[in-house]
């Protein structure tokens, strides 16, 4: 069945806000594939450690990811 993955830093979301991410991505997911493949769809959220990321040349860190997110 569907298997959805999500990268994210470590340390940058609570378990509140990974157990929603799964909720409402596998919600938009089964609204364009139907419920039988929704009712099978797998979600996991995998967390990088601080440092092991990155973008444009550069390490990420936690902070600044915590940062980005806390812009908006």
């Amino acid at each position: 069945m569907p298997s959805i993955d999500i990268q994210v830093m470590e340390g940058v979301f609570s378990a509140e806000d990974k157990r929603l991410m799964i909720e409402k991505i596998t919600d938009a997911f089964g609204e364009v594939v139907g419920e039988t493949l929704r009712a099978g769809t797998t979600v996991r959220i995998h967390e990088i450690q601080s440092g092991s990321w990155g973008y444009g040349g550069q390490p990420i860190t936690t902070e600044d990811a915590k940062g980005w997110r806390n812009q908006g």
